[in-house]
């Protein structure tokens, strides 16, 4: 189990890394919306699973989840500001989870909209790149705003 959770925890740091390099993300979609699923890990205060939304580093890896419930669905690239700007800003203010390169069994890793956020933040300046935002000044202006929302 303890390796399982580390080959998990291996799949998202090379999600983050890959989505910085790339500066694509991708879903699955179909005429209704998006592929998601539920939490195993994380609850609504209700007891309720978690919803979360499916992303993958790449496509292939997307299209190798194209079976049984999202047989129907195709693989749709995301810019990396649109998904941090749209995607992850609007998850977290649904209450919704990223999950991160699932495979076809929908095992991934399962992280927090904000969470993911930083992390690409910290990837992109470790590579030295900066994402033109849309809706922020800078990447230090969104990081100093999602550290305030954490705090409270």
């Amino acid at each position: 189990m303890i390796q399982d959770h580390i080959t998990v925890k291996n799949r998202y740091k090379d999600f983050i890394k890959k989505i910085s390099e790339t500066e694509t993300v991708y879903a699955l979609k179909d005429e209704s919306g998006y592929a998601t699923s539920y939490s195993s890990e994380i609850e609504y205060e209700d007891g309720e699973p978690a919803k979360i939304v499916c992303f993958w580093s790449d496509a292939a890896r997307a299209k190798s989840c194209v079976e049984q419930e999202w047989n129907h669905y195709e693989v749709s690239p995301v810019g990396l500001t649109e998904f941090i700007e749209n995607w992850c800003l609007g998850m977290n203010n649904d209450g919704f989870i990223v999950g991160t390169n699932f495979d076809s069994n929908l095992i991934g890793y399962e992280a927090e909209p904000l969470e993911v956020i930083l992390d690409s933040i910290e990837e992109l300046r470790n590579t030295g790149k900066s994402l033109e935002l849309r809706k922020f000044e800078n990447m230090d202006d969104l990081e100093n705003q999602i550290k305030e929302i954490l705090k409270d």
